[in-house]
């Protein structure tokens, strides 16, 4: 964080005027009673926006919550885990309205200020009715602490992701909070995730809606673990005014230090479903500079970050250059073979687009431990991009080979 932001205990609930909750509804195996329904709560109205999945197959809540806030302000949000709600046909749009409303009688809102999140198995029917009976209790559950809220959204993640942070805008504090779940299907624009974020801020609604997109352009939309796009990928933030700032507008006057914040905090989970990728066991950066343009160096990155031969050898811990150069080849970028430099974590593994005098022993130790960097420096330009990526592991394919057919035959 810079040091303009200092991190703060109470994530969601941080922020003045916003509480969460979450019950056990057995809703991807009634024998097995885990936190999988979550609620949060603005006490007070709010502006909000959101950014919701490009994958054109889009499950029922997304399409529904993106409805909704093209007319009214998000004042909750309920999350379930364990199911996704997606390709479930005409049905799919019935629960997922059927869940809005029921949380919108529960806190006397109206069901348009509901947004509808569902994270989980894809194409098998959501039980509403182990949720729908269940939501009355799940409003009485809201509070102050919302690590039962970021448990209940978690799918394959093996950790809650939470975080907040506090900041000074025109001498007034205010507080940012945020959960995330996402550990599979990650890939840019954006990855399987969920996030939720409030903020007490006073802001308009021209600069959340700029803001959002800014921050999660800088951090959800450059992760990747497996190069696959979810259906359900959604990022909420919702702003209720109670800090007592002067007013946030688009450009104005704080709105560089709000965005600087916001752009942290996601960048952080972000970060964070990366290092918690299913089976993975090492979090990369892949930065790229001395490109022909900005685009040339995300089509680098991202082509690196998302090469199968170059993460398998990442999780046998083999400084194989080679496979990376040949991904900086196929990305599409404008490339001089002979101008390229590579450098596994600060040690230089190409020059000139040949091996370096590095000994071989030094390059495995860069790639050995669990976080490292992988510069690019083409050398033609000025473009420059970063991206966040994993290795990807034997155990990953296990995890991920019979999901489908053990959720549908318990569900039957």
């Amino acid at each position: 964080m810079s040091k303009k932001v200092k991190t703060i205990e109470g994530a969601l609930c941080a922020p003045i005027g916003f509480k969460a909750g979450a019950i056990a509804c057995g809703i991807k195996n009634p024998a097995v009673q885990r936190l999988d329904l979550a609620l949060v709560y603005s006490e007070f109205p709010t502006v909000g926006s959101a950014v919701y999945t490009q994958n054109e197959v889009r499950a029922a809540p997304v399409r529904l919550s993106a409805s909704y806030l093209k007319s009214s302000e998000p004042r909750a949000i309920i999350a379930n885990s364990g199911n996704a709600n997606a390709c479930t046909g005409p049905d799919g749009l019935i629960n997922a309205r059927a869940m809005s409303a029921a949380t919108a009688r529960a806190l006397g809102l109206k069901q348009r200020e509901i947004q509808v999140c569902s994270t989980g198995i894809i194409g098998v029917p959501l039980p509403i009715e182990r949720i729908e009976p269940r939501i009355p209790e799940l409003a009485a559950s809201l509070g102050h602490d919302s690590d039962a809220a970021a448990r209940a959204i978690m799918t394959s993640d093996t950790c809650p992701k939470s975080v907040a942070v506090s900041l000074k805008i025109g001498g007034k504090e205010i507080r940012i909070g945020a959960i995330a779940k996402g550990a599979g299907m990650i890939n840019p624009h954006m990855a399987t995730m969920l996030c939720f974020v409030t903020t007490d801020a006073a802001v308009t609604k021209a600069e959340i809606v700029a803001a959002t997109r800014d921050a999660v352009d800088r951090s959800f939309n450059r992760i990747t673990v497996d190069g696959d796009m979810s259906t359900n990928d959604t990022v909420v933030v919702m702003a209720n005014g109670k800090a007592g700032n002067k007013v946030v507008t688009r450009g104005g006057e704080g709105s560089a230090e709000f965005r600087e914040a916001l752009g942290e905090v996601m960048l952080e989970l972000a970060k964070r479903i990366v290092a918690d990728g299913e089976r993975v066991t090492k979090l990369v950066e892949v930065r790229v500079c001395g490109a022909a343009s900005n685009l040339d160096a995300e089509r680098v990155a991202r082509a690196v970050a998302n090469s199968k031969l170059v993460k398998c050898s990442w999780n046998g811990n083999d400084p194989n250059w080679g496979r990376i150069l040949h991904a900086v080849g196929y990305s599409g970028a404008r490339v001089k073979e002979e101008m390229v430099n590579i450098h596994l974590n600060g040690v230089m593994a190409t020059q000139n687009g040949i091996a370096a005098p590095t000994d071989i022993a030094k390059l495995g130790e860069a790639v050995r431990g669990p976080e490292f960097t992988v510069c690019i420096d083409l050398n033609i330009g000025k473009g420059c991009f970063s991206i966040y990526t994993s290795d990807i592991s034997p155990e990953y394919v296990d995890f991920n080979r019979s999901e489908y057919s053990v959720v549908a035959s318990k569900s039957t």
